[in-house]
C-alpha cells in the first residue's frame, strides 16, 4: 500500500491504495515512518518525494482502522503518531506531488514539506473541528506560520476547502502544474544533486528549532485522544460513518 524506491539519491513513497482514495492505515504511517527515520542517517538518500495516484493524494485516516488502534484515547504509540514524529524530525528536503484529495493529515503534512507541487484539480481540506476534533501534525503552529492566523483558522477551524490555487496563494503550495510527479521528481533530482552537507545545514537553518513544535504534536496529540471519546466527537463520527458509502 506504500510503493518504496530510490532513484539517484531520491527516497519515493507512493501511497497505493487508489480504491480507498489513499485512505492511511496504520500498517501505512508505519512503513513511512520507517522510511523517514531509516532516510535520516543513510547517506544514498538525500530528498524524499510524497506522491499518491492520479487523481487522489490522501483522503485522511482510514477512520475505521485509525480506531482499532487510537480508540482508547491514547495516540503515544500509535502509528499515526510515530510518523508526525518522523516528518517533524526528518532531516532530509521532502517534497510532495498531490493529485487530487489531499484531506485531513493529506494536508497537515505539506506543512512539514520543503517545496509542493499541486495539480491544478488537487483539493485541500481538514475536517478536524466538524469530527469534533483538533488540528494535528502541528499544524496549529505550522498553519499561522506558513498563511498567518486568518487564512490557518479558516483551513484549520472552519474546515474550508482550499483548492490548488487558493493553496498557493496561501503559501502551502510552492507551484501549481499540470504534471506533478514530473514536476516534484525534477526538483528532488536538483536537490540530490546539490551538496548535501551544505543544503542540511541551509534547510536546518531555515527550520530553526523544531523543540517547540514537537511538543506541540505531543500536546495537540494528547488533546485529539481525548476528544476521541467526547460525547460531540462520537456523534460526530457516528453522524459521519452513517454517510459515507459502503464498500
Amino acid at each position: 500500500m506504500i510503493q518504496k524506491s530510490l532513484e539517484g539519491g531520491v527516497s519515493i513513497l507512493r501511497m497505493d491504495r487508489a480504491d480507498k482514495k489513499n485512505a492511511l492505515t496504520g500498517d501505512m504511517y508505519t512503513v513511512m515512518a520507517e522510511a523517514l527515520e531509516t532516510g535520516n542517517t543513510d547517506d544514498a538518500v538525500r530528498c524524499h518525494v510524497i506522491c499518491g495516484q492520479p487523481g487522489v493524494f490522501t483522503a485522511g485516516n482510514d477512520i475505521a482502522d485509525f480506531l482499532k488502534y487510537a480508540g482508547g484515547g491514547d495516540l503515544s504509540n500509535t502509528p499515526v503518531l510515530r510518523f508526525l514524529r518522523a516528518i517533524a524530525r526528518n532531516e532530509k528536503p521532502l517534497v510532495a506531488a498531490v493529485d487530487g484529495l489531499a484531506i485531513g493529515v493529506g494536508t497537515t503534512l505539506l506543512m512539514h514539506c520543503d517545496m509542493v507541487f499541486a495539480s491544478p484539480s488537487a483539493i485541500f481540506k481538514t475536517p478536524f473541528v466538524d469530527l469534533g476534533l483538533v488540528p494535528e501534525a502541528g499544524s496549529s503552529v505550522l498553519g499561522p506560520q506558513i498563511m498567518g492566523h486568518a487564512r490557518a483558522f479558516e483551513l484549520l477551524c472552519l474546515g474550508e476547502t482550499f483548492d490548488a490555487e487558493r493553496a498557493e496563494q496561501a503559501g502551502l503550495v510552492n507551484w501549481v502544474v499540470e504534471d506533478v510527479d514530473a514536476a516534484a521528481m525534477e526538483c528532488a533530482r536538483a536537490i540530490a544533486a546539490k551538496p548535501p552537507q551544505a543544503m542540511a545545514i541551509s534547510r536546518r537553518l531555515l527550520r530553526g528549532d523544531r523543540t517547540a513544535l514537537n511538543d506541540t504534536i505531543e500536546e495537540e496529540a494528547r488533546i485529539f485522544g481525548e476528544r476521541l471519546s467526547s460525547p460531540e466527537t462520537i456523534a460526530a463520527f457516528q453522524a459521519f460513518m452513517s454517510k459515507k458509502p459502503k464498500g
